[in-house]
């Protein structure tokens, strides 16, 4: 009989331990840089009112988090761009059907290095360096000395916007230094008093020099007024409609009163 009972025992011990498990939810998101601190603050203090729910998160582009969304690895895609035809083809074969949600707002700011005299650039100016045309700080009423481009290798959703917004389409000169994040981009301007580069507005730091573009500075005002030129909405993707804790904390991050403060403590802009 004792071994019986403790048979029966351990099988309810095990039965309410699989339970807890299946209670217990993850929730796995990549993608995006420009997105990956507004995910990783309003991830922290989802956890922390939703103990029982582990929230692992990794960046490396949109271009990645849409490569996972489409093989299944990720419940969530963070990405600074809309998602592309050919992605949603893709997704569509395999029987995935992408679902976006607008977290916040964002611009992306030209930066340079804090001893830069330069303050603003314009639109062709920008596109003239990242082509190459301008290779001289002194062209454009900066020092003599030779400009060091910064820009973001093409998996970037930063650079989809840029590379639209900015180059009209056109291709950066080869002889731009390619980074894989925006920290990457703001170390690199930081370390070379010479470089140029762009970032998403949460990451501007003392480190790099923020400029205007079109005599507009980025910031929240005049991204959601729309005078500055080269902002933009930022996206959680999955795949297919959220359920369960997927949906709970989607729900949590457009909250205006729950999630949308930590946007602004990110450096971005909330939706509302």
């Amino acid at each position: 009989m004792k071994l019986k009972s403790i048979v029966v025992l351990a099988f309810f011990a095990a039965t309410l331990f699989a339970a807890n498990m299946v209670c217990a939810g993850s929730i796995v998101i990549k993608g995006s840089t420009t997105v990956l601190p507004i995910a990783q603050k309003t991830a922290e203090a989802y956890m922390k009112q939703n103990p029982d729910v582990k929230i692992s998160i990794s960046g490396g582009g949109s271009g990645n988090g849409m490569k996972a969304l489409i093989d299944g690895s990720t419940d969530i895609a963070d990405s600074s761009r809309f998602i592309k035809g050919k992605e949603v083809s893709l997704a569509v074969e395999k029987g995935i059907y992408p679902v976006p949600f607008a977290v916040a707002y964002d611009c992306i700011v030209p930066v340079v290095h804090p001893t830069n005299a330069i303050v603003n650039l314009t639109m062709a100016q920008l596109k003239d360096i990242y082509m190459g045309k301008v290779k001289n700080w002194k062209e454009i009423g900066g020092p003599d000395q030779p400009v060091v481009v910064i820009s973001r290798d093409t998996s970037s959703g930063t650079y989809e916007v840029w590379h639209k917004k900015v180059m009209e389409k056109e291709r950066v000169y080869p002889g731009a230094l390619l980074q894989a994040s925006n920290g990457a981009v703001s170390q690199a301007v930081a370390k070379n008093k010479n470089a140029i580069g762009y970032i998403g507005l949460g990451y501007l730091n003392k480190d790099v020099k923020g400029l205007m573009v079109n005599r507009i500075a980025g910031s929240a005002e005049t991204t959601l007024n729309g005078t500055y030129p080269i902002s933009r909405p930022l996206f959680m993707f999955t795949p297919g409609w959220p359920k369960g804790d997927v949906l709970n904390f989607i729900n949590f991050v457009i909250n205006p009163e729950k999630g949308q403060k930590y946007v602004a403590e990110a450096g971005y802009v909330p939706l509302y």
